[in-house]
């Protein structure tokens, strides 16, 4: 059987820039912060970089890269294990097991959904529900523009969120949420 070409290095970029929102999603599933999540990123970057030559052309890059960063996660859980927060090993592994068996098409089909839907949304209505994203204190900062207290903007969000999944579910023509 003939030695396996590698993937030049001027590829590498290409790739990771291609498959970056997979892999972030992906690691969203593993972790509990997008803080997390760019700190798994940026460490899952380098060590695709280093170990660039264990890809080959033959290989598919979106499995690789997801395992590397399946592993990165959990040395970052392992690191943060002392916060009683965060999920076990083997919750982390049944996650991103799952995630894994999900098709990229399927995700893009989601996503595509998810950014129509928020469209459709009123711009107040859609700035709560990507308040809990946009950094520690946003609803809390929100409820003090509006005057509302934050537990009644955390009932609207709830509320929004369960018609923004319905919204996406009838995109997408099968429900995504069980």
């Amino acid at each position: 059987m003939p030695e396996p070409t590698p993937i030049p290095e001027s590829d590498f970029l290409r790739l990771f820039v291609k498959h970056e929102q997979a892999l972030r999603a992906f690691a969203r599933v593993m972790l509990p912060t997008w803080e997390s999540v760019d700190e798994v990123m940026q460490e899952s970057s380098v060590v695709m970089w280093k170990k660039l030559s264990q890809l080959d052309a033959t290989d598919n890059f979106l499995p690789w890269a997801k395992m590397i960063v399946r592993f990165e996660a959990l040395r970052l859980r392992r690191d943060h294990a002392r916060d009683r927060h965060v999920f076990g090993d083997a919750v982390i592994e049944l996650l991103a097991n799952e995630a894994a068996e999900v098709d990229e098409d399927v995700w893009e089909q989601e996503r595509d959904a998810l950014r129509g839907c928020l469209a459709q949304m009123a711009a107040h209505h859609r700035e709560l529900v990507l308040a809990p994203y946009a950094g520690e204190g946003r609803v809390t900062r929100l409820a003090e523009e509006t005057g509302r207290t934050i537990n009644s903007l955390y009932k609207l969000l709830g509320r929004l969120r369960e018609k923004l999944a319905q919204c996406v579910q009838n995109k997408i023509g099968n429900p995504i949420l069980s």
